[in-house]
């Protein structure tokens, strides 16, 4: 964790908090003036902070894209009920003989509500506004599952690989900027109440907050120039590294910059590789999450007579302007694993060799394997294989191997490469009658990627081809162990493998 993902988490709720304050405060103003607009508008910001945040942020992202821009689009959006009621509820506490002494006086409706009763009603005012950014903080962690950057990415990191270290790092830097945040509030709530009716101090938080803003302004906003090969970084230790690779190789060998962004799931960044407002250029991935899980196909649409790796390139050429650069050797399909103990007890070596004993076991694993969608799942897996378990159990993904190191049950789904089998003692077993397809990993390319960089960078498919066939699925295994369970940095491990096979020379 260093402090510009904590800077960065800053700017996103200072961003958003600015933003729900532009909007609710006329909100609330309007609903106070407007009685009939008043179960209108209130109605709406009941609604939106109804949504669970995640899918407020999955279905802003449709319309403008992944990145810092939804998240803050989506906290403003979950801020604005405080604002809005406070200042409502602000203006009707105001004490009705000011009022009717500024009517008397002659004064317009608009001029005494804003000059008159909104002063005097600031203090409840400020209320909402310092319930939305506390609230703000936490929500912002959701950034991570958009290319928002901040502290989530930490957070999602220490749960997945059980490194309780980085959840309560990232936890406890989340406490003390809600703490911060909130003795400042307070502070300037006493001082509102003390003074009530200042305009002085009414502007004092305001400009302390556009003060905030603008110093981290830079952790928002991220040039981008002509020579600049752009990335995200991945949600796991695979795509990172693979990601980082690519940095070293391409500005090591061309004159071009390579910018990795913030942290980004292989569905998003997909999403954001499509299209002319794209706001990546490549990634790694995989043959079969193209075939099922982007292009939504079955290993049964595969044409006879072509691979799968053949056929999703010939589609996404075709449909979407991007192609699958050579095979780096690694296949991350889906794995059976159990614990060795497990293994041992009942002399496990294939998959088949559950069939016996499949009824004194217990499957597990994460909820989107029991998903119907397509035939890599939980249904077609067991009534290919013939398999009868005693029970099965759904978990988040984040949680599935501490689950399995714990006993909670015996048989399991796992990614083949992935470091975490050998922390968690899991062993994986044949997968004897070839159920499960190929999930060759390569990077894939937009094709007007080659033609912008052509000038820069004439060899840039070359370079990036150079990664082809050097990574078995041994060396991966080794390199996210090395990250996930060992703590080195990505960087690291990624930098010591290039070196190992003559592609970096230092």
């Amino acid at each position: 964790m260093t402090w510009t993902i904590v800077w960065e988490h800053l700017f996103i709720v200072l961003a958003a908090s600015i933003l729900s304050i532009v909007i609710g405060l006329p909100l609330g103003i309007l609903s106070y003036v407007y009685p009939k607009a008043r179960a209108v508008i209130l109605r709406v910001v009941d609604i939106l902070q109804t949504i669970p945040s995640l899918a407020l942020l999955g279905i802003i992202m449709v319309f403008i894209g992944a990145g810092k821009l939804t998240v803050i689009t989506g906290i403003t959006l979950y801020s604005l009920l405080p604002i809005v009621r406070n200042t409502c509820v602000g203006l009707q506490e105001v004490d009705p003989g000011v009022k009717e002494a500024a009517r008397g006086m002659g004064m317009s409706r608009a001029y005494r509500v804003l000059m008159v009763e909104f002063p005097l009603a600031f203090p409840t005012v400020f209320t909402g506004i310092r319930i939305a950014i506390v609230n703000a903080i936490g929500t912002a962690v959701f950034a991570a599952y958009v290319g928002g950057g901040g502290l989530g990415g930490i957070i999602n990191r220490g749960i997945r690989i059980q490194n309780m270290t980085l959840i309560l790092a990232g936890t406890g830097v989340l406490m003390v900027i809600a703490v911060v945040l909130d003795l400042l509030m307070g502070w300037f709530e006493r001082l509102m109440q003390k003074n009530r009716g200042s305009s002085r101090a009414m502007l004092l938080p305001l400009a302390a907050f556009l003060l905030a803003f603008v110093l981290l302004l830079p952790y928002g906003l991220r040039s981008s120039g002509d020579g600049e090969l752009k990335l995200y970084d991945g949600d796991y230790s695979e795509t990172q590294l693979m990601h980082h690779m690519v940095k070293m190789l391409v500005e090591d060998k061309t004159d071009l910059t390579v910018t990795i962004q913030d942290q980004m799931s292989q569905v998003n960044n997909f999403k954001s590789l499509i299209g002319d407002s794209h706001t990546c250029d490549l990634m790694i991935s995989y043959d079969g999450t193209l075939l099922t899980t982007f292009f939504h196909q079955d290993v049964t649409d595969v044409p006879e007579g072509l691979s799968i790796y053949d056929y999703v390139n010939q589609v996404a050429q075709e449909a979407y302007g991007m192609r699958l650069l050579e095979k780096l050797g690694f296949d991350n399909t889906y794995a059976i694993a159990v614990p060795q103990a497990v293994a041992d007890r009942y002399g496990l070596e294939t998959v088949s060799d559950l069939i016996p004993v499949a009824g004194e076991l217990v499957f597990g694993a994460e909820h989107e394997f029991f998903t119907q969608e397509g035939s890599m799942k939980y249904g077609p897996f067991t009534e290919f294989y013939g398999l009868k378990f005693k029970d099965w159990m759904s978990v988040d993904v984040s949680l599935k191997y501490a689950a399995a190191e714990k006993g909670s049950f015996d048989v399991t789904e796992v990614y083949a490469t992935d470091g975490l089998n050998r922390k968690a003692g899991l062993k994986v077993l044949e997968d004897d009658r070839s159920f499960f397809p190929d999930y060759n990993g390569a990077l894939l390319v937009r094709e007007d990627t080659f033609e912008r960089f052509a000038g820069i960078a004439p060899d840039l498919e070359e370079v990036l081809n150079l990664l082809a066939g050097q990574i078995s699925n041994d060396d991966m295994v080794e390199m996210t162990y090395q990250v996930d369970v060992m703590g080195r940095t990505v960087d690291d491990v990624a930098q010591e493998f290039l070196v190992s096979r003559g592609l970096l020379t230092t």
